[in-house]
């Protein structure tokens, strides 16, 4: 199931749908789930897109499985029964699922491919995580992989492969090896996206259906800016 989109009904793009699940690609200012801004979340423009394509009566059920920090893009899985709901989130729970990102730094990596294992403490005032080498109190052990993919004229693109799920992880980790996300003030690099995103984008996940019990894999395009079409 590559990036193919099958609808942009409403401005989603939806890249895969059946009765147990429904896969967007979210873009830049999307927030999955509603909260203090009381903007507008993704899940209800998803609940709102069937309700009318099946004229559902009545209060539609999504369940959120995941979620994507707003600034970035890719691949959000919803579920649109109780049952997937549940079954999607042990496989996330227990890392069953493969998650892999892409993303656009200005600075050469430490290496061309590596491991990084870092203790992130989250901060809850500043909505932040930090990343250190080792562990300190009430901090949580990440890991991802990355590679470099792409060597363009200004910055470089890597492939991240997560083995945790932590708050800004990718984020956090890139920063603590001198290595910003484009466009991520918060994060260190040095000046903001005009669309008020950073180039962070959930490529690919491959997860097993919760009810078919096959694998499925799914594929998201990239943002149609310069940067990206260029990798």
């Amino acid at each position: 199931m590559a990036g193919k989109i099958i609808s942009t009904k409403d401005n989603l793009q939806i890249l895969h749908e059946d009765n147990h699940i429904i896969v967007i690609n979210k873009r830049v200012g999307d927030i999955v789930q509603g909260d203090k801004t009381g903007d507008k979340p993704l899940s209800e423009v998803v609940k709102e897109y069937i309700k009318d394509k099946y004229n559902k009566p009545g209060e539609v059920y999504l369940g959120v499985v995941h979620r994507l920090d707003r600034p970035t893009t890719g691949i959000i899985v919803f579920a649109k029964t109780s049952k997937a709901l549940t079954r999607l989130n042990e496989s996330f729970k227990n890392r069953e699922t493969q998650k892999t990102y892409w993303a656009v730094v200005k600075n050469f990596p430490p290496k061309d491919k590596d491991t990084l294992i870092h203790f992130l403490k989250r901060n809850p005032k500043n909505n932040t995580s930090k990343a250190h080498t080792k562990e300190v109190p009430e901090s949580k052990k990440a890991s991802l992989d990355y590679s470099i993919i792409k060597k363009l004229d200004n910055y470089f693109a890597l492939e991240i492969n997560l083995h945790t799920g932590r708050h800004h992880q990718i984020r956090a980790q890139l920063t603590a090896i001198g290595c910003p996300i484009k466009g991520d003030l918060k994060y260190g690099f040095d000046r903001s996206n005009p669309d008020g995103g950073i180039h962070l984008h959930a490529r690919k996940l491959v997860l097993t259906h919760p009810v078919t019990k096959e694998t499925v894999t799914f594929e998201a395009s990239v943002p149609n800016d310069v940067v990206w079409k260029a990798i």
